[in-house]
């Protein structure tokens, strides 16, 4: 990968490391587990930034948050907040970005290949942080999915659906690089070079 489209790339992980810390703070508590908009960015990432950049830009938010930052819910940080209740559901932003980026990479993007990978990447979310909140809270699987998973599946389903128009729209305007100019040459009869 050249240099430019790196750099650009790490400057599109940065942004939606940060987008996922401002998700954060969009909390409505309702239990153990708040709703939150940090997901609708961990599907936005694998989407538009596929699976290697968008694990980047999620392990960003989350050292981020384990170094002290208060990006996680609630304005919380440190890494206490990766065994506490809702330490699951961090944890598995990863494999669920990685892999809603990977199903979506590739030169013909499809409605349906992208709404498949953000529900297997939702799956994937929800495996780890109710298997991670049945241990830490000892609940029954039936009380654990009814506080883990039951009361953020209307939720989810709307950021789905609110991720494809936006998907859509910023697709194009990041994959198309910039102009790259040829450098200026000067010489006895003036300078030269393409100027676009």
């Amino acid at each position: 990968m050249p240099d430019s489209q790196s750099l650009r790339m790490s400057v599109y992980a940065a942004l939606f490391a940060a987008l996922t810390a401002m998700g954060a703070f969009m909390a409505i508590p309702i239990g153990p587990v708040p709703i939150v908009l940090q997901n609708l960015f961990v599907m936005l990432a694998g989407l538009l930034l596929g699976g290697r950049w968008g694990l980047a830009s999620i392990g960003i938010y989350l050292l981020a948050g384990i170094c002290g930052l208060p990006v996680f819910a609630g304005g919380q940080a440190g890494i206490g907040r990766l065994v506490g209740p809702t330490g699951g559901y961090l944890i598995g932003y990863l494999p669920a970005v990685y892999v809603i980026g990977r199903l979506a990479e590739g030169p013909h993007h499809r409605l349906v290949r992208d709404v498949a990978a953000m529900l297997l990447g939702t799956a994937i979310l929800y495996a780890c942080g109710v298997s991670w909140l049945k241990i830490v809270t000892g609940l029954s699987w039936a009380k654990t999915l009814a506080v883990g998973m039951l009361p953020f599946l209307i939720g989810d389903a709307a950021k789905i659906a609110a991720a494809i128009p936006i998907v859509r729209a910023l697709r194009p305007l990041m994959q198309t690089a910039p102009a790259v100019r040829e450098p200026l040459q000067v010489n006895a009869s003036g300078p030269t070079g393409s100027a676009n």
